[in-house]
């Protein structure tokens, strides 16, 4: 995003300078950058003339009281500056570097340098102006007031030829804000930078702070600097607002059983952390999440501080993870670097570039602790702190590892710097160590956003990748590994056990029942015997009854008489005649 540009601004183009400084430089006023040696005052005015005369088509005139003007031509071509195509009809160097002869021979002052550099502005057509090393100045001038006299001339030239000028000067002591002479310019100047230069546990590093700056909202906190190979790159630590995009998509962590203690897996943009001792298995971790997010073809940068990517490849071939076609596709680029090489602050600014290069979606650090280490913990965290609010803007998945000294539990409260705090997600890898061995455990401390388990889990590595697998916990205990499996081959003997006899059971009723069905089946064969018998004899006796009532009637017709049927009662006699 770009930064918007008052009227009043100067437009320095140095990366991080105009956002700090709401805009850029004073226009046509004059800035004082004052700092030790070896801070980069040259370089960082130098480029603000530069990028002024590339970029925003701003002629600018450099005045060297100090160094051969040729010097600072040929030093400046490491940075990939052309200068003497600039040369040609942009930028001017004017060589005003004084000896004690000249300086001796007789009274000195600007008015005659100032008229010469007045005619080459109108003829250039100058909007900037640079005047290096004045202190080289002051210190021929041995009076105070011939040095304040000077001062005021330039400062008044400055002023009335309507140029941006930028002043640099050397500090005389350790706070150079304490120094009468360098008060003196601070007074006069619109806009004040201090350059420091100091080792931080050992490892160099410069920062950026502004002391003054009138009419203007600048921030005035101190800010690292760093010198790279396309000049001074000035970082904020984190963006003022906490606002950025959220995604509620989901990518995998490359482990299954991982996901689902997720609930799915990371959030696409947010910051992972993997904490544990030496040896739990963070970087192979961080290795399936790269293999994952290159499967998914997503360019990823895989950041290490440990090892060189040969043998970051070789020692994850041994437990199922292939990075090395990755590597051949391109979807993967391996950075190795040494962590005290450089401070942490060019270590991430390299990183950024990296991702920017290389299209990076997904990033990993192995381990983030490396950095943490280089510096004190506060500039620690804030240079973090300013990383991940960039990987936020950026909408890059980041998982991070951090090493804790030290195999107790005390240590899951407590990471490097407090990055902890930081990040989205924070998974812990820590061992347990029971019956003489070592076992990995991992647990989810947080993530924000996303319900997960809350349990622990056994970490197992195996020549297919890490998984994860239920802990056994008996009598309040935690067992893992080996006494975990002979308890589970307890339980196993004892279900197989068990099933065993509720089998023999199982036949022992079976065959009851069986014998039961054949006992009822053949008291069903009785029975319908039984009915079919008591069927007969119904039959027989009703068969009798007919044959009797047939014998009768037949006797009746044998007699001559009437046969009454059966049942009809004797025979009624004919009336007699009268």
């Amino acid at each position: 995003m770009g930064v918007k540009v008052a009227p009043d601004r100067l437009q320095t183009f140095v990366p991080g300078l105009d956002a700090l400084t709401d805009g850029g430089l004073p226009r046509g006023r004059t800035t004082l950058i004052v700092g030790g040696p070896g801070c980069g005052k040259t370089i960082l005015a130098l480029q603000v003339l530069v990028e002024g005369a590339r970029r925003a088509r701003e002629p600018g005139i450099f005045v060297a009281f100090e160094e051969r003007a040729r010097e600072i031509v040929k030093d400046a071509g490491a940075f990939g500056w052309d200068l003497p195509r600039l040369q040609k009809d942009r930028l001017f160097f004017l060589d005003a570097h004084l000896d004690s002869s000249t300086v001796h021979g007789g009274a000195f002052d600007l008015a005659g340098l100032l008229a010469g550099l007045s005619a080459k502005a109108r003829q250039l057509g100058a909007r900037r102006i640079v005047f290096d090393g004045i202190d080289k100045l002051l210190a021929h001038l041995d009076d105070p007031a011939a040095e304040r006299l000077e001062l005021l001339r330039l400062h008044q030239w400055l002023y009335e030829s309507g140029l941006s000028g930028i002043i640099t000067a050397k500090a005389e002591q350790v706070d150079p804000r304490r120094s009468p002479r360098y008060g003196f310019l601070q007074y006069l100047a619109d806009c004040v930078v201090l350059l420091q230069h100091r080792l931080v546990d050992t490892v160099a590093s410069r920062h950026f702070q502004i002391l003054k700056y009138r009419g203007a909202n600048a921030s005035c906190n101190e800010f690292p600097m760093v010198l790279s190979d396309r000049g001074i790159e000035i970082a904020r630590y984190a963006a003022d607002s906490l606002d950025h995009e959220v995604s509620t998509e989901r990518i995998s962590s490359g482990v299954p059983d991982l996901d689902a203690m997720l609930g799915g897996g990371y959030f696409r943009g947010a910051s992972v952390l993997i904490s544990g001792a030496p040896g739990t298995a963070k970087s192979t971790l961080a290795a399936e999440f790269a293999d994952a997010a290159c499967r998914r073809r997503e360019n990823t940068l895989f950041v290490s501080f440990d090892e060189g990517s040969a043998q970051i490849v070789r020692n994850l071939h041994s437990v199922g993870v292939r990075l090395d076609r990755h590597l051949k596709s391109g979807r993967l680029h391996i950075h190795s670097t040494n962590a005290r090489a450089r401070t942490a602050e060019e270590h991430l600014l390299q990183i950024r570039s990296l991702v920017e290069s290389h299209h990076s979606r997904c990033l990993v650090i192995d381990p983030l602790s490396a950095l943490t280490g280089t510096v004190g913990g506060l500039e620690a965290r804030s240079n973090l702190e300013r990383f991940i609010a960039l990987e936020r803007n950026l909408n890059i998945t980041t998982l991070a590892t951090s090493l804790l000294e030290g195999f107790s539990e005390a240590h899951e409260t407590a990471t490097s710097a407090g990055v902890s705090t930081l990040v989205d997600t924070w998974i812990h890898l820590s061992y347990v160590i029971q019956g003489g061995e070592r076992n990995r455990a991992l647990t989810i401390v947080k993530s924000r956003g996303m319900g997960h388990s809350n349990q622990v889990r056994e970490l197992l590595l195996t020549d297919r990748g890490p998984s994860l697998s239920d802990v056994y916990t008996a009598g309040g205990a935690v067992l893992m590994g080996t006494l975990r499996w002979e308890r589970e081959e307890q339980e196993r003997a004892a279900r197989l056990q068990e099933g065993r006899a509720f089998e023999e059971r199982q036949r022992v009723t079976g065959d009851s029942v069986a014998d039961l069905s054949s006992r009822m089946e053949a008291l069903r064969r009785e029975r319908d015997e039984r009915e079919r018998d008591l069927k007969r004899m119904r039959q027989a006796r009703t068969g009798d009854i007919g044959t009797g009532a047939t014998r009768l009637g037949e006797i009746g017709r044998m007699r001559r008489g009437r046969a009454n049927p059966p049942g009809s009662g004797p025979a009624k006699r004919p009336p007699r005649k009268p």
